[in-house]
């Protein structure tokens, strides 16, 4: 996947979830921050944001924050690139070779998975969840409780039980990271919902990816430890 109208900026503060202040080019600025999570390790005043500007003349925010740089690694942390980078990875069959009628936003009962694909005669049905929180090479999700992503798994394993392929898919943003594993110490119901579903059919994926100013690629798998 690939962002236009890319800027470095210059990160300053987070006044609520949903924008931050950033310094371009010696101005300062309101950009819309395209992810709703905590992210308190990665925004830091000081730290160096790139920025994608939109086309849309009407918007309140020309510019979008989708990258940051945490010391000698860059991270990408806009909650939609997850979704499209496995988009690309699964329609290129790098994920299920054997791939076909790949679908987004698929309803299934009274769920919606992220991704519906047919491979060897059989429905597959999956959510993709990104992750930028990272220490000392290794990343953890979430970053902050989501009761939603504990419903998915949940989900998940009540399509698995049904004879269903169920996949929870954990795209890291970022290269070079040694293993992934959940988040217990900040939502242990999270942990406890995909250690269940990895025993209950719930085939479960680590991602890595190749991440630049303007880019974002999945490049291989994690080492998973639940």
């Amino acid at each position: 996947m690939r962002y236009p109208n890319i800027h470095r900026a210059t990160f300053i503060e987070r006044p609520n979830r949903f924008v931050a202040r950033c310094l371009l080019e010696g101005e300062p600025i309101t950009v819309h921050v395209k992810n709703t999570g905590r992210c308190r390790e990665l925004l830091v005043p000081g730290a160096e944001v790139w920025l994608t500007k939109s086309d849309n003349p009407a918007r309140k925010t020309a510019f979008d924050l989708i990258a940051v740089q945490k010391g000698t690694r860059l991270i990408n942390m806009d909650s939609n690139a997850p979704n499209t980078a496995f988009g690309e990875y699964a329609r290129a069959g790098k994920f299920l070779l054997d791939a076909q009628n790949i679908r987004s936003e698929v309803r299934w009962g009274d769920s919606r998975f992220d991704f519906c694909l047919e491979s060897g005669g059989k429905t597959h049905f999956i959510e993709v969840k990104g992750v930028t929180l990272e220490e000392d090479g290794a990343v953890r999700f979430p970053d902050a409780p989501t009761e939603r992503g504990v419903k998915h798994l949940r989900e998940l394993q009540r399509a698995a039980a049904e004879g269903y392929g169920a996949h929870a898919v954990f795209v890291i943003q970022m290269k070079d990271v040694t293993q992934f594993s959940p988040n217990d110490d900040t939502h242990p119901a999270f942990g406890a919902a995909l250690r269940e579903a990895a025993k209950n059919g719930v085939q479960v994926h680590a991602f890595c990816c190749e991440v630049t100013p303007d880019t974002m690629e999945i490049t291989g798998t994690v080492n998973i430890c639940l």
